[in-house]
């Protein structure tokens, strides 16, 4: 492995730790100014808005400069965000105000994340070899998902009756951080700023790209084109179907386990932080054993994602803990174990075809498009009194569904061309695999 990818690893680790724990931070805010239970998915919503606006624009910007101080710059922009939030109380009066600007806030770290993105992914294939893309990927979304438990649970822990009396006794949080909120996302903001300090120690790969264009209309003209390349390509496009279904499904599956503990399991917030650190700790062991996955082998897994959907089915019969948690656990792993090589597969056609920056920021277009929608809908069902287990059983049902569609796809594809896995690997093959 290059040097240098470690200290991506760090800062990445960092930086999503503070994401998720804001995630909660946001969560309890909402629910200290006592806004609808519909509030909170909206405003992941608009996070992922940020990435869908941005993103003929984001890819050009991280292959403009070193990947390291995009990241720098990209992760000052989430604590720009995160110290809005905490000044919450001191920029507005009503409550109205107040929750609009958590949703500017939270925005404003969705601007930073959209930026972000490209560079860390694009990172990674410049620094690794096509044979070593399935294994780098392995430990960068295993290391992610131990952030987002690492994240999730103390966000949880941050904002627990019993901790918040210590951080607001303890010297130079209590001087500043009037409530629970406050004192939590006083924390997380020096989580991000040492997350910034790893950026700044990565190496350049003095890798250089062709001068991007600043036209607004250009870039956008240019990122339609980048869009209908991978999903023309034959190996990209099945790819990129199943990581858009896969992001959209596993942002809208967070608030289901909470509203889910909070009905079926009588959980507060805090503990419900801690069911999705078990789902995310059951990803982590399919993200490893998917690090054993050759890339030419990477479409084999594709049954594991109709297997998610179907033991999602199975979250309204469970109440007891140990039931829960084994559920959770089996959930997540089945989501890590296909998720990682399809990852890998469409990070080097992409890689392949476009570039680096240019090849994430469509892959984010098309993931945070589908949670924009997933999340609407989510939404929508919750305005209108679903029962959760009514929505648990929609949501399992679609996955699985949606998986079935994209294997026949894949199969399709492969009649068409019995070449393609051949070309899985090649590093020259720059030209859309089609019929």
């Amino acid at each position: 492995m290059h040097k240098g990818f470690f200290l991506v690893m760090a800062a990445q680790a960092l930086s999503s730790v503070a994401d998720n724990a804001l995630l909660i931070a946001a969560i309890a805010l909402i629910a200290d100014l006592q806004g609808p239970d519909w509030m909170a998915p909206l405003m992941k919503w608009w996070f992922a808005l940020a990435y869908v606006a941005l993103a003929a624009f984001v890819g050009a910007f991280a292959d403009a400069f070193p990947k390291g101080r995009v990241m720098f710059i990209t992760n000052g922009i989430k604590f720009v965000g995160c110290a809005l939030m905490f000044a919450l109380h001191s920029i507005a009066s009503s409550q109205e105000s107040q929750l609009f600007f958590v949703f500017f806030a939270y925005t404003l770290v969705g601007i930073g994340a959209a930026a972000y993105s490209p560079a860390k992914y694009g990172i990674i294939t410049e620094m690794l070899k096509p044979d070593m893309l399935v294994k780098g990927n392995s430990w960068i979304e295993g290391l992610t998902v131990i952030s987002i438990i690492v994240g999730t649970v103390l966000g949880g822990v941050l904002i627990h009756p019993d901790v918040t009396p210590v951080l607001q006794s303890t010297p130079g949080i209590g001087d500043i951080a009037t409530n629970r909120t406050e004192a939590a996302i006083l924390i997380i903001g020096l989580i991000y700023l040492a997350a910034s300090a790893c950026n700044l120690l990565i190496p350049k790969t003095n890798i250089t790209y062709p001068k991007q264009k600043s036209s607004p209309i250009a870039l956008i003209k240019d990122f339609k084109g980048y869009v209908c390349v991978l999903w023309k390509d034959k190996l990209g496009q099945i790819s990129l179907a199943v990581t858009t279904l896969f992001w959209g499904a596993g942002a809208t599956l967070q608030f289901i386990v909470i509203e889910w503990g909070a009905e079926q399991l009588g959980y507060r917030l805090d503990q419900s932080s801690i069911l999705m650190g078990v789902a995310a700790i059951g990803t982590i062991l399919g993200a490893y054993l998917a690090g054993k996955v050759p890339l030419n082998r990477s479409l084999s897994v594709l049954p594991m994602g109709v297997a998610m959907g179907l033991v999602v089915l199975l979250m309204p019969f469970v109440k007891s803990t140990w039931a829960v948690y084994s559920l959770l656990l089996l959930i997540g792993a089945t989501s890590g174990f296909f998720v990682v090589p399809m990852n890998a597969l469409l990070q080097h056609r992409g890689h392949v075809l476009l570039s680096a920056g240019h090849s994430i920021a469509v892959q984010n277009f098309n993931e945070q498009l589908n949670i924009l929608f997933m999340l609407s809908f989510y939404s929508l069902l919750l305005w209108l009194d679903i029962h959760i287990n009514v929505i648990i059983t929609i949501f399992g049902l679609l996955v699985a569904s949606l998986m079935v569609v994209f294997i026949y796809w894949n199969k399709h594809n492969h009649r068409c061309n019995p070449a393609l896995s051949s070309c899985i690997g090649e590093e020259g093959h720059g030209k859309a695999l089609q019929c």
